[in-house]
C-alpha cells in the first residue's frame, strides 16, 4: 500500500470515527439515516452483506444535516487538514454503487466494469477487505459495492463488499434487477448522462400517450386496451422512424441497397455502435418491414381479460395499470356497510402495492376525497383525516413521494441485449426441461 493510499485510509477512519462519536444534530441525522436505509433494504430484500455498515458508509459520504454535507462539516471541524486533505476528502461526494464484473487482476489492484453503465476503474483495496474476500476478486467475478476516488484515476473500494460470483446472463440480469431494487439513485451512479436520458424517454413517454390516447388517464376494456396499444405502438414506432428519415416501410435490406453500401459496411457500422453482429446479420437477410420486425406489446392475460383496465400515466412517475379502480369508484357511491368493508379491502391493497404510488393516489383524492379519507381512517386507525394528511398516511405506509426511474425509462444497449439474451436462455432451458408453468409478464411496455 503506497504513502497516499495509507494516508486516504486515515482520512476515511478519522471521519468515521468523527460521525459515530458525534452528538446532537449529527447523530440524530445518522439514526435517522440508516433507520430509513435498513428498512428499505429489510423491504426490498437485500442479504448477504453487514446493512448496517453499508448504511454507514453512504452517510459519509451523502448524509446531510441541516443543508449541510457530513463531509464539509468533519472537514470544519478539522483545522489541521491541510488543503490536499481537504480536496480528498470533498472527492469523495463522488463515491458511488455499483455492480461490478473484476476484468483482470494486477499486482494489488483490480480493473473492475460497472456494469450499469460499462465504465472501467483501477481499484485498489482500502486495508478494510479482508484476505479471503481479497482472494476471491478475480477475473469474472461480479461484486456489489461502492468505489471511492483516491487520487489521480485510482479509485478504492468504501463499505464492505458484496462477493456473487461468476454469473451467467439470467442471474446476470436478475442481480441487476435487484441493485435497482436495493440501490434507486444509484442505477446509473457513475454516468449522469444515462440517467438523463433516461428520464426524457419517461417524459417523450408521456408526450406520446397523452397525443394518442387525449390524456394522461384512460379507462378500456382489457381487450380494447390491448388493441389500442398495438395502435399505439405503430403510430410511435412511424413517429420514431420518420424523425430519423427512415421509411419504417420497407426492410433493411431494402435500405441498403438504396444506400449504395455493402451489407458488410453496414454491419461493421452497426457493430461499432454496440449492435449485436448476429442481430445485425438476421436483420440484413430479413424480407420483413422494419415496424413489422419490432416486437409488439401484449398485456398480460390478467389485464387484457379484464372488464376495465385504468392507465395513469405522469411524466416523472411512469404507468399504472389498475383493473379494479373503476369497481373502487362504484364502491365509493354505495353508503352500505358492506360496500364500505369492499372499499376497506382494495385501499389495503393499494397501500401495499408498489404499482399505486403517490400520484395515483393523489389522483384518488382528487376524484373522491371524503370516501377515501374516509376509508383510510378506518385502515390505519387515524380519525379526522383530511387530503393533506395524504402524504404523511403514505410515508407511514413505505410509499416514496419522490419517483425513482420506471420501468419505462429506456436502457443502455448493452442492457436490453443482455435482458433479451437472459429471456431467450431462459426460454431454451424451459423448453430443453418442457417446464409447463409459464413465465409471470410484466404490465409495462416500452417503445
Amino acid at each position: 500500500m503506497n504513502e497516499q493510499l495509507k494516508r486516504s485510509n486515515a482520512l476515511k477512519q478519522a471521519l468515521q470515527a468523527f460521525v459515530l462519536d458525534a452528538e446532537g444534530d449529527l447523530a440524530t441525522a445518522l439514526e435517522t439515516y440508516s433507520a430509513d436505509r435498513l428498512k428499505h433494504w429489510s423491504a426490498t430484500n437485500l442479504q448477504g452483506i453487514s446493512r448496517s455498515d453499508l448504511a454507514i458508509d453512504m452517510f459519509l459520504t451523502e448524509g446531510r444535516v441541516s443543508n449541510r454535507s457530513v463531509l464539509d462539516i468533519f472537514i470544519q471541524n478539522q483545522p489541521d487538514l491541510s488543503l490536499d486533505d481537504q480536496a480528498l476528502v470533498k472527492s469523495w461526494q463522488n463515491t458511488f454503487n455499483g455492480l461490478f464484473k473484476v476484468l483482470q487482476v494486477e499486482a494489488e489492484r483490480y480493473e473492475l466494469m460497472n456494469w450499469l453503465t460499462e465504465k472501467r476503474y483501477w481499484v485498489e483495496p482500502s486495508g478494510a477487505q479482508s484476505a479471503a474476500e481479497l482472494s476471491r476478486l478475480s477475473p469474472g467475478e461480479i461484486v456489489v459495492t461502492r468505489l471511492a476516488p483516491d487520487t489521480g484515476d485510482i479509485w478504492t473500494f468504501s463499505g464492505p463488499l458484496m462477493l456473487l460470483g461468476k454469473l451467467g446472463k439470467p442471474k446476470l440480469a436478475v442481480a441487476i434487477g435487484n441493485f435497482k431494487n436495493w440501490f434507486p439513485n444509484y442505477l446509473y451512479g457513475d454516468a449522469p448522462e444515462l440517467l438523463t436520458e433516461a428520464w426524457q424517454s419517461v417524459e417523450r413517454y408521456h408526450h406520446d400517450f397523452v397525443d394518442f390516447f387525449g390524456g394522461d388517464r384512460i379507462t378500456l376494456s382489457g381487450y380494447e386496451l390491448n388493441k389500442k396499444l398495438k395502435e399505439y405502438q405503430e403510430v410511435t414506432t412511424q413517429r420514431r422512424l420518420e424523425e430519423i428519415g427512415v421509411d419504417g416501410s420497407k426492410s433493411l435490406k431494402e435500405l441498403v441497397a438504396q444506400s449504395g453500401m455493402s451489407e458488410e459496411e453496414v454491419a461493421e457500422s452497426v457493430e461499432s455502435l454496440g449492435e449485436d453482429s448476429r442481430e445485425v446479420s438476421r436483420l440484413l437477410k430479413d424480407d420483413q418491414a422494419i415496424k413489422m420486425a419490432m416486437p409488439p406489446i401484449n398485456l398480460p392475460d390478467e389485464l387484457r381479460r379484464a372488464e376495465a383496465v385504468t392507465v395513469f400515466v405522469h411524466p416523472r412517475w411512469g404507468q399504472t395499470f389498475l383493473k379494479d379502480y373503476v369497481r373502487l369508484t362504484q364502491l365509493f357511491d354505495a353508503t352500505d356497510e358492506e360496500s364500505a368493508a369492499k372499499v376497506d379491502k382494495l385501499i389495503q391493497k393499494y397501500l401495499k402495492e408498489d404499482a399505486v404510488n403517490a400520484y395515483v393516489w393523489h389522483c384518488f383524492a382528487e376524484d373522491n376525497a371524503l370516501p377515501l379519507m374516509a376509508s383510510l381512517e378506518r385502515c390505519v386507525n387515524r380519525p379526522e383525516l383530511t387530503p393533506d394528511d395524504l402524504d404523511d398516511v403514505l410515508v407511514q405506509a413505505g410509499k416514496p413521494l419522490e419517483p425513482t426511474l420506471p420501468e419505462i425509462a429506456s436502457v443502455p444497449i448493452h442492457l436490453n441485449d443482455l435482458f433479451q439474451e437472459a429471456l431467450q436462455e431462459v426460454g431454451q432451458n424451459s423448453s430443453k426441461k418442457k417446464s409447463k408453468g409459464k413465465p409471470k409478464q410484466k404490465t409495462g411496455f416500452a417503445v
